[in-house]
């Protein structure tokens, strides 16, 4: 029996056993429960936003660099592959994913950290948190609900993250963080798909932009043993088609292992069914030790030859002026906000004084693209621009 053709193992989530929406809805005519809310997700302003979002290179720098939007696709497939391997529930697994990077800034991780330290005072920003909010209020495009009124498994995967503060305002979302328990196996795999791909694909764009080269690369032994082989069976392979061939060799090396790992934590710890995973003080999800190990060396090379690159940084210290200064602005004259931000700055400040005034301003800048907040930082202090 094929994994097309296997039935779900008794620990995948099932939706007949959701623990349901924030608001009731009729079930829905033609589909499942997670199938909504994959939709759901794919129809959001914010899913489609992430087009213009770019994971380390600014939006104007290529068109050929990862955005938020192709990378969450990546990932969804890496976990969909896995999800049906191991005989969970792929539409879940994917909806999660495609969700994940909903609340993240404009400038990549450069823009987070940025709106964090402008938000310390006022509760902190935090992009988990933030696509939580994104589908839980911030999203307008149904009558009955504001968000997306997505499953609590979805909304649980989402969140990857959180501190013991911020759980205890989540109510039975939070729980998990609180009592040490795990999500579904699901959001389990969302988390190490979302790993996997960036390591691989920043890797990638790295190669691409020339902040990194093959000799360094063979310093990684998860680089190295692909190359190796690659050069082996094409000698004469070159440029693009080499790097795309050991990239792909990289990521199927890695899944195949996480499967094969999983699947013998799964025989050995013999979960009954989804809550028996939620009670475990450990995940079941996982790599080797020896591959979690390289795949940890391969981040770290990452971050030292990437991230940590001049023009990376440069780019980096000008996201967080443009961050800064725009924050700075919208808090001190929530006026200059357009108008339905604005009044949502009004709400919320009549609600939580100056928290909820930062909280919506920094809702706004959350929500640009990298290439509007280029733009709306001209308006707010270039002469010359329009308003």
């Amino acid at each position: 029996m094929t994994a097309d053709s296997a039935p779900p193992a008794p620990y995948a989530a099932n939706e007949a056993a959701s623990r349901g929406r924030v608001h009731a809805e009729p079930a829905p005519v033609l589909r499942g429960e997670y199938q909504r809310d994959r939709d759901r997700i794919i129809h959001s302003t914010a899913f489609r936003r992430l087009v213009y979002k770019t994971q380390v290179f600014v939006n104007h720098e290529g068109d050929l660099y990862r955005t938020r939007l192709t990378h969450s696709i990546e990932v969804a497939q890496i976990a969909r592959t896995i999800a049906r391997a191991l005989r969970l529930n792929e539409t879940l697994a994917e909806a999660i994913c495609l969700a994940h990077d909903l609340g993240h800034t404009p400038f990549g991780h450069a823009g987070q950290d940025a709106l964090n330290d402008c938000m310390k005072p006022y509760g902190g920003f935090e992009h988990n948190l933030q696509s939580l909010r994104v589908v839980d209020e911030l999203e307008e495009r149904y009558a009955a609900f504001p968000g997306l009124n997505l499953t609590f498994e979805t909304r649980e995967g989402i969140l990857k993250h959180c501190s013991l503060n911020n759980a205890r305002q989540l109510g039975e979302l939070g729980e998990r963080f609180i009592k040490r328990r795990q999500p579904t196996l699901e959001a389990q795999i969302a988390n190490l798909a979302d790993e996997i791909a960036y390591n691989n694909h920043d890797l990638d764009d790295g190669l691409r932009a020339g902040l990194i080269v093959l000799e360094g690369l063979r310093e990684v032994p998860l680089f190295r043993r692909q190359h190796d082989a690659v050069v082996g069976l094409y000698p004469d392979l070159q440029g693009r088609r080499m790097i795309h061939e050991v990239v792909r060799r990289m990521i199927n090396y890695v899944v195949t292992d996480l499967v094969e790992t999983t699947q013998a934590a799964l025989r050995a710890a013999a979960p009954g069914n989804v809550e028996d995973v939620r009670a475990r003080s450990e995940v079941l999800v996982q790599f080797s030790e020896a591959v979690a190990a390289e795949h940890l060396e391969l981040k770290h090379y990452l971050r030292d030859h990437v991230y940590r690159h001049y023009r990376v940084l440069r780019m980096t210290n000008k996201a967080n002026q443009v961050i800064r200064s725009m924050f700075d602005t919208f808090f001190a004259r929530p006026e200059l906000l357009p108008d339905e931000h604005y009044q949502a700055t009004q709400q919320l400040e009549a609600r939580s004084g100056e928290v909820g005034r930062a909280r919506a301003v920094a809702d706004y800048i959350a929500g640009m693209t990298d290439r509007y907040a280029i733009v709306e930082h001209e308006r707010l202090f270039d002469p010359s621009k329009r308003s």
